[in-house]
């Protein structure tokens, strides 16, 4: 059965398949949301500091992205209507929801529900953790998308907030951690598929404050980034293409704060990155093999771009400033250092990243008594 047509925010049937969306209609899709999603909290990984060219929110609540897919430049707007939907899917669907095209709305029946085993559930998610047989459907995503590159967001709206994220075998060891999984029962492990857009970030976060970091992303997406297509928030910018990325000239990379050390991994990165983008679908082992192969990125970086392009849920970010502190206070009221954080983390083993990010968004650190990291300028220089 196919629903009606789906409408853009003009009311305007939305483009068929193929065709190439006028920049202020785009396309618009819907799918059920299997489980608790909290769409911010799930995209907030992407956020680079509150001033990003590439993500915004709007009054609505709706969460921004931008992306250089590989149809090309595309925006996205994300909301959640609440309630049920009177919208059939495809009688016979099974398994998660593919991303349909826009002239077709998936219900319920897409969606796979919890398999038979004894109990309620410790923790909401996929695979097990759906909660209690019968619980009221938690409303539907609405993905709003324009430029060339609209279908292709659309069609990975679903990975991006996680609905392939398998929380089976995830049970909190420690009361905190269950308390945080309870607290943050909407936060998804999601995969963006976009790995060269994911390293670029990561590499200029290395070994800097994030302050410095945001800034030097921002100067350089409102300097060599695409104006965001369709009705986005003023400012918003496209990544570039890693071309764009490659010929950054020495000046512009000293004018945005970026040295030489992170500028030529960013560059080296551009030239391959093609061969980067095929780690998406790789096993996480090969895919970190893939990765720190390339001059430049370690362990904390192939684990910070892991965890947003290809959802990995067990990449620790290990070399991190803050991390281990962070893990060690909330699960043993300890300072650690990168051993020990992995030793807490061991009952762990597949759902590392998911532990460190709960933590993250609401665990305890101990208090500061040391100078703070201070904010590098190489610009002045």
């Amino acid at each position: 059965m196919t629903a009606a047509p789906t409408r853009s925010p003009r009311g305007n049937p939305a483009t068929p398949p193929g065709a190439q969306p006028a920049p202020d209609t785009g396309l618009t899709r819907e799918w059920p949301l299997p489980f608790a999603v909290d769409v911010p909290l799930t995209l907030s990984v992407h956020r680079r500091g509150p001033r990003d060219p590439a993500y915004a929110t709007d009054a609505a609540g709706a969460v921004w992205r931008t992306s250089l897919t590989p149809e090309g430049p595309g925006t996205l707007r994300v909301t959640v209507r609440r309630g049920p939907s009177s919208a059939p899917g495809p009688p016979g669907a099974s398994g998660q929801p593919s991303a349909p095209g826009p002239s077709s709305v998936p219900g319920p029946s897409s969606v796979p529900g919890p398999p038979s085993v004894p109990g309620p559930p410790s923790v909401p998610g996929p695979s097990g953790v759906l909660g209690p047989p019968g619980a009221a459907a938690p409303g539907r995503v609405v993905g709003q998308a324009w430029g060339p590159g609209a279908a292709w967001l659309l069609d990975r709206l679903p990975g991006w907030l996680g609905f392939h994220d398998d929380r089976a075998g995830f049970t909190p060891r420690h009361p905190v951690v269950s308390d945080l999984a309870l607290r943050y029962e909407g936060f998804r492990v999601g995969r963006s598929g976009r790995v060269f857009e994911a390293l670029v970030p990561a590499v200029l976060e290395q070994k800097v404050v994030s302050a410095e970091a945001h800034r030097a992303w921002r100067f350089l997406l409102v300097k060599y980034g695409e104006q965001a297509l369709g009705p986005a928030p003023a400012g918003m910018r496209v990544p570039p293409a890693p071309r764009t990325w490659a010929r950054i000239p020495s000046w512009d990379w000293h004018r945005a704060g970026v040295e030489g050390v992170r500028a030529r991994t960013i560059i080296t990165a551009a030239a391959v990155a093609a061969r980067l983008e095929e780690a998406a679908d790789l096993d996480p082992a090969e895919a970190d093999r893939r990765l720190r192969s390339l001059s430049g990125i370690g362990v904390w970086t192939s684990a910070e771009i892991r965890q947003r392009a290809m959802g990995d849920p067990d990449a620790v970010s290990v070399g991190d400033y803050h991390l281990p502190n962070a893990v060690g206070w909330t699960l043993a009221r300890r300072k650690t250092d990168d051993a020990g954080m992995l030793e807490l983390l061991a009952p762990y083993d597949g759902h590392r990243y998911r532990v460190t990010r709960l933590i993250e968004l609401g665990g305890t650190r101990p208090e500061r008594h040391g100078p703070r990291m201070s904010v590098r300028d190489y610009r002045a220089i």
